[in-house]
């Protein structure tokens, strides 16, 4: 099974993976050009003039540029909960947008890699070196998300019905169900 590489949003179809993709995410009634704009302002969830101007960037790049600025109070707690947030802000992306969820689910068990020499912390270091952080919540939202449509797709296809049983799902009938529907499973 071949690995899946991502990095910058032009490449396609994957560059939808990136921070900097532009789909906007709703998060507790407030938008959020990218998951990028979301993951910068919970830096400062003291300092509502900080959080402003990282929402209101133009873009994702500013975005980052300001969530850098050390002249805003930083929460003392960003290295435990910096992981956690990217993942709030990628099950959202995923979840509201559904032709990004197909391409994340149409990945099946691929491994994902941000890869790129530039971040060793999100990405792998350009060299393998890197944590890889952000395939690795990629992949474990696309696990949850898989979980959770295995919980409520029950499908009886003579009546066309779609319904939650609580019980385990056929395979076989998601599949059919899916491709009755064009959607990608």
């Amino acid at each position: 099974m071949s690995t899946i590489y991502f990095y910058r949003v032009s490449e396609h179809p994957y560059g939808i993976f990136s921070n900097f993709h532009r789909s906007p995410i709703e998060i507790s009634s407030t938008i959020y050009l990218t998951t990028e704009h979301y993951f910068q302002s919970q830096k400062f969830p003291t300092s509502p003039s900080a959080q402003h101007q990282i929402i209101t960037a133009r873009t994702p790049s500013d975005a980052a540029t300001l969530g850098r600025n050390r002249s805003f109070p930083l929460r003392p707690d960003w290295e435990q909960v910096k992981d956690s947030i990217m993942k709030e802000a990628l099950m959202a992306k995923f979840k509201q947008h559904a032709k990004l969820r197909e391409v994340l689910l149409g990945t099946g068990d691929r491994k994902l890699v941000e890869h790129t020499r530039n971040d060793s912390y999100w990405a792998d270091g350009g060299d393998g070196s890197g944590k890889n952080m952000l395939g690795i919540l990629l992949m474990d939202v696309r696990r949850i998300l898989r979980e959770e449509m295995e919980k409520k797709i029950v499908v009886d296809l003579n009546r066309g019905n779609v319904g939650n049983v609580g019980g385990a799902v056929d395979q076989a009938q998601v599949t059919q169900a899916a491709d009755m529907w064009g959607q990608i499973w």
